[in-house]
């Protein structure tokens, strides 16, 4: 386990590095787009296309340090009602559904991003199925984080933040 938990550990520090990276780069390309527009009298096409880009990685990058983290929405308000024996068994009910979920985006994201490979997008050139690679990612992050939980849960442990 603790192998486990610092690799999950060192994943979501990564994470949540790339996702500021990513985040300061959409905010230097639409200052480009800006300026390329009104200074330039020239507007880069494929500054709004890698911002919107970037913006789909920084949240799947950023939506998964938050289901590592505990960061996410969670029903624990109703769940603090229930006896302490049920306490744990719908915590590890809600884990083990938020890594279905992310198992889930893994298999759709895959599907649509092989499907959609070989068209290429209009103002950059790359696949237009990268538009659904960070789903891939973001899931498999959350299947992985989501296991590290449930094993802590079973443990009578709990995930500590990564930024800690």
């Amino acid at each position: 386990m603790n192998f486990y938990t610092k690799f999950c550990a060192m994943l979501s520090k990564i994470s949540l590095i790339l996702a500021v990276i990513g985040l300061l780069a959409v905010v230097l390309c639409v200052q480009w787009q800006v300026i390329g527009r009104y200074v330039l009298n020239d507007t880069p096409t494929w500054a709004e296309a890698l911002a919107l880009l970037l913006v789909l990685f920084v949240t799947a990058f950023g939506l998964a340090v938050g289901v590592r983290d505990a960061g996410h929405i969670g029903l624990e308000s109703l769940v603090v009602l229930l006896p302490e024996k049920w306490q744990h068994r719908i915590e590890i009910l809600i884990h083990g559904l938020v890594g279905l979920f992310g198992a889930m985006m893994v298999h759709g994201g895959w599907l649509w991003m092989m499907a959609k490979w070989d068209e290429k997008k209009p103002m950059m050139p790359v696949p237009d199925g990268i538009d659904y690679l960070p789903l891939v990612i973001a899931g498999v992050l959350i299947v992985l984080f989501s296991i590290e939980h449930v094993i802590a849960l079973l443990r009578g442990q709990e995930v500590e933040p990564a930024w800690n």
